[in-house]
């Protein structure tokens, strides 16, 4: 019996003739079909105790599932899910991961379902596999939010089991080689997706060959021109150079030998895509590169690996800057190396790479080059979190999804941890520090701790104090001075560059706000007890919280503080038997718990319900993070005594005050819980002039700009500034920022500019 032919008796039989009708069909020029004891043979090359029945079942399973379905490409459906399975072989997976690539698009494209599939190949390959279904109806490519969404999904599949991921990635790397076959559009948005998001991940796992490939695929279908332009002048390059990278090799693997240093030394050219970048990067021409061979020495320990650096530093000069040890200091997804440029054999320079034989598995196969497939109790996942860099740097990414207060955020940090390169640096006591490139002293304390970033009003760098902005560098020792009860100012967040600090700088703002609402909310509900002549207690609200619908002390105070709730409705609640009588309120000096508008205009109002009579009552402050919360006026149009107004809390920007007909308002029509309802509180004695804004439609004729400025001024209005714009030949438009005492005053200039023959119309602007 050949051994190459599976051992399932009849039913491979029959198998095999349907295979053969498949075949018979199959696309002109298409790849011959992956045969069933062809990938037998190329597990059983990395894995020799492979379960060669359950590869054989999947086999024959997903065969007759997907049965006469075609590609785009009119080649069998059967041939997607054999390459993508052949592509893990390359990357030494295990079984269950094998079988799940034969099946992924099982439950999706054909009658299988999840139940059938772990009934007859397990309760692993049944979850791997209905996990990668998940996954495949998501569209990276979509709108901002619905992006966001499905990556969080996708990090969350890939958080149960890494070897969805690895599937995924083969999947979508078949998928690219094969994308000719697809219409125009859908070309485009796939390669899309994948340099934005797939390549990077393939890369933040470690697996570099699949990286560049995936880069290169999608490079050459979004810009063709510069991908054909490049080739040409690769293609120039490497017949000139041919001769040159073998004298090279040759002399390197001579010189090690002769110090008794086995190596295997192989030259590699750069792909397009990383040399286009690095084009666009640094904004030089082809010509100007140097770096385009490089050079692998494998060698077998990490003791030959720096005694290969010496043999080399000490025959060749040394390109200054351009060393690096990533095998004292690995980077985040396993990569271990030294990387050193030198001036070499022909006066060429040459960009090595050194590294063991465990190393290049690391660098080629990345988080898959751990040994899925050896026996173990542990999960994949588990051995994984136990042993990889990389998979570390997924569950931080996870963390995140705790961190972020909208989908949108969680893609902005997963796509700043996609893509930064980093550098390293040390806290005082030696511990290493991965941070993104342009990473600052923030980002450095948030990466020890969240409290630590939170409490952060200084740093030393290098042992000399320095701001908290600077741009850190790799090597660096960096001190972080630290406060009692601070809070980071908001504005850290557009100066930090990692997804953490940003997550967490974010959050901190929020709970802030939070904390704000709960002190507001806690003093209104105790002045309308003292309204009410009710007593409160801890204990009494604790015994309320049901009927108030809320599961705290805390969130009742808050939802009260933001508007959500009547601090009356709160009485009630803890005193049932109440009707709405008030008691003589405690009298407060006037001015008391009213907020400050502006230093300018001196304006102050006051949250309603807190007076029982003709005067206010005791104080109810605003506090902010750190100080008063600021309150100003909107930016268009302004607010004028007179008008009803809402007041927005904004974070970072305090209280925003509106008029009620502001359009601007119904951006906020989705948070209710930033709205505030506010008064006015205008002092007679002292009139002040309050901003607004009045857009006028005027002849172009000499003396217009005159009469205007002068109806504005006979009514005691101030011009504080004056916009033109030319509409057409005989009309302008000036928009006039002007003060005014109220809205009686305002409509009255208005009204006057109407009157005037070269006013076309006079409107005020609501901003």
């Amino acid at each position: 019996m050949d051994r190459r032919l599976p051992r399932v008796g009849q039913e491979a039989k029959d198998t095999m003739q349907v295979l053969d009708q498949v075949l018979k069909t199959g696309a002109a020029g298409a790849r011959p079909i992956l045969r069933q004891y062809q990938l037998v043979e190329r597990v059983r090359r990395y894995n020799p105790h492979t379960d060669e029945a359950l590869l054989n079942r999947a086999y024959v399973y997903a065969m007759k599932a997907h049965g006469a379905q075609r590609r785009a490409s009119g080649a069998p459906y059967f041939s997607h899910p054999l390459e993508v399975a052949a592509i893990l072989t390359d990357l030494k997976l295990d079984d269950a991961t094998i079988v799940a690539a034969l099946l992924h698009d099982t439950i999706e494209d054909t009658k299988a379902t999840r139940a059938e599939i772990a009934k007859k190949f397990g309760k692993d390959i049944g979850t791997l596999v209905e996990g990668l279904t998940k996954i495949k109806k998501l569209d990276l490519v979509s709108k901002r939010a619905e992006q966001a969404e499905n990556l969080r999904k996708l990090l969350l599949a890939i958080a149960d089991d890494v070897r969805v991921l690895l599937v995924k990635l083969a999947d979508r790397l078949h998928n690219m080689r094969t994308l000719e076959w697809m219409p125009e559009d859908t070309r485009n948005r796939i390669a899309e997706e994948t340099l934005d998001i797939y390549a990077p991940l393939a890369g933040r796992m470690g697996m570099h060959d699949m990286r560049e490939e995936l880069e290169d695929l999608s490079f050459r279908q979004l810009t063709p021109e510069a991908y054909r332009s490049i080739e040409t002048r690769l293609a120039t390059v490497r017949e000139r150079n041919k001769h040159l990278i073998e004298e090279i090799e040759g002399e390197l693997t001579g010189a090690l030998a002769a110090k008794r240093i086995r190596a295997r030394v192989r030259g590699r050219e750069k792909k397009p895509y990383s040399i286009w970048k690095k084009m666009e990067r640094k904004a030089i021409g082809f010509e100007q590169l140097s770096d385009i061979f490089g050079f692998r020495v494998v060698v077998g320990s990490i003791e030959e690996c720096y005694r290969a650096v010496g043999v080399v530093h000490t025959r060749w000069p040394v390109v200054p800057g351009k060393f690096k040890d990533y095998i004292s200091t690995p980077k985040q997804n396993d990569y271990r190396s030294i990387h050193t440029t030198i001036v070499g054999p022909g006066r060429q320079r040459v960009e090595l790479q050194i590294r063991t034989r465990a190393m290049e598995d690391v660098a080629e196969y990345g988080i898959a080059a751990h040994a899925l497939y050896k026996d173990s109790d542990s999960t994949p996942t588990e051995m994984l979190s136990r042993d990889s860099g990389a998979y570390a740097w997924l569950r931080h990414t996870i963390e995140l999804l705790s961190e972020g207060s909208s989908p949108e955020e969680f893609l902005e940090h997963t796509k700043l941890e996609l893509f930064h390169d980093q550098v390293f640096c040390f806290t005082p006591k030696g511990r290493l520090i991965a941070l993104p490139r342009k990473a600052t002293p923030i980002d450095f304390a948030y990466a020890i701790h969240t409290d630590v970033g939170n409490n952060a009003v200084g740093c030393k760098i290098n042992g000399k104090v320095a701001p908290l902005v600077s741009e850190l560098a790799t090597g660096d020792e960096v001190e972080i001075i630290r406060g009692q009860g601070q809070t980071p100012p908001a504005a850290w967040e557009s100066i930090v560059v990692s997804g953490k600090a940003r997550a967490a700088i974010r959050r901190a703002t929020r709970l802030a706000v939070r904390a704000q609402y709960t002190g507001l909310g806690r003093k209104m509900i105790e002045r309308a007890f003292v309204r009410a002549g009710k007593p409160i207690s801890d204990e009494r609200m604790l015994a309320a919280l049901s009927r108030l619908a809320r599961a705290s002390l805390e969130d009742v105070y808050a939802s009260v503080g933001r508007g959500e709730m009547k601090a009356d409705d709160v009485v009630k609640a803890v005193h049932p038997d109440w009707r709405g009588e008030h008691s003589a309120p405690a009298k407060a000096p006037r001015g008391e718990g009213w907020f400050n508008l502006s230093r300018a205009a001196s304006l102050k109002f006051r949250i309603p319900g807190f007076g029982g009579g003709d005067e206010p009552e005791a104080p109810i402050p605003i506090r902010g993070i750190n100080s008063d919360l600021p309150v100003r006026f909107a930016p268009k149009g302004g607010a004028v005594p007179g008008d009803r107004i809402v007041g927005i809390l904004t974070a970072g920007e305090g209280i925003i005050i509106y008029p009620i007909q502001s359009p601007a308002l119904k951006e906020f029509d989705d948070e209710p819980e930033r709205w505030l309802d506010v008064r006015w509180d205008v002092d007679e004695e002292t009139p002040q002039r309050y901003p607004s804004q009045i857009l006028v439609i005027a002849s172009n004729a000499p003396g217009t700009l005159a009469q205007i400025a002068q109806v504005i001024s006979d009514h005691a209005g101030n011009i504080d500034n004056i916009r033109m714009s030319r509409r057409s030949p005989d009309f302008t438009e000036l928009t006039i920022d002007v003060e005014v005492y109220d809205l009686k005053h305002l409509n009255a200039i208005i009204a006057q500019l109407r009157t005037k023959a070269v006013v076309s119309s006079a409107e005020r602007v609501n901003g």
